[in-house]
């Protein structure tokens, strides 16, 4: 009986060349997600000449638990009613008229206990160390919706047009130059009506209960 011949070898001599090659492959095509961010701007370095005196009004003030429960100005309240406050808040125009804080544009209850106008307006958040990332960022979006709600409202009456859409053309860096000039102005404009003020205080630390 004849011995069976050795089989045959795999020549892995290429085997390395092929891994490489599909290696460039997946590198040139896959597309990697990138995350935009929250927009906030950062206090200045150097800090100001003169002391800042900041009214108790004219803060408004949101702190969410570890159980992703909102307090603002010291009132228990549901998410969903977050917007509708901020923007009561912030469209208050509660300066009497001739001041020169008087806001002529406001729509709200100018109610004197409340802030003085839009431009003195600042939103303050507060989060516990155990505050769910979703909730945390609920709450962002809803505060900054109210600051997009009220640019909305003033650049239709201005312009006819949503804030947003103009910012977002803006932005856009397909839109030709000479539209950009345009839409700076207007942009700038109204968001010169409705500052966006919105600091975030130092988390709190987690309750040992």
């Amino acid at each position: 009986m004849s011995k069976r011949g050795a089989p045959p070898e795999v020549n892995a001599g290429s085997m390395a060349d092929i891994a490489f090659l599909l290696l460039i492959f997946f590198l040139v095509t896959t597309t990697i997600e990138t995350d935009a961010g929250l927009d906030r701007m950062l206090p200045p370095i150097e800090p100001p000449d003169t002391d800042v005196i900041i009214k108790q009004k004219n803060i408004f003030q949101v702190n969410i638990n570890r159980e992703g429960q909102l307090l603002v100005d010291e009132e228990l309240i549901n998410i969903k009613d977050l917007r509708a406050k901020a923007i009561a808040f912030l469209d208050n125009g509660g300066s009497p008229s001739g001041s020169d804080d008087y806001c002529n544009y406001c729509k709200g209850a100018r109610d004197a206990s409340s802030s003085d106008s839009p431009s003195k307006a600042i939103i303050s958040l507060k989060n516990d160390r155990e505050t769910k990332y979703s909730t945390y960022i609920t709450v962002q979006n809803e505060l900054v919706g109210a600051y997009n709600d009220l640019r909305n409202r003033e650049a239709q009456r201005l312009y006819k047009r949503n804030f947003t859409d103009m910012e977002a053309e803006y932005l856009n860096p397909e839109t030709p130059s000479s539209v950009k000039d345009e839409l700076k102005e207007k942009v700038k404009r109204i968001q010169d009506l409705f500052p966006q003020k919105l600091s975030e205080a130092e988390t709190a630390s987690a309750s040992t209960n």
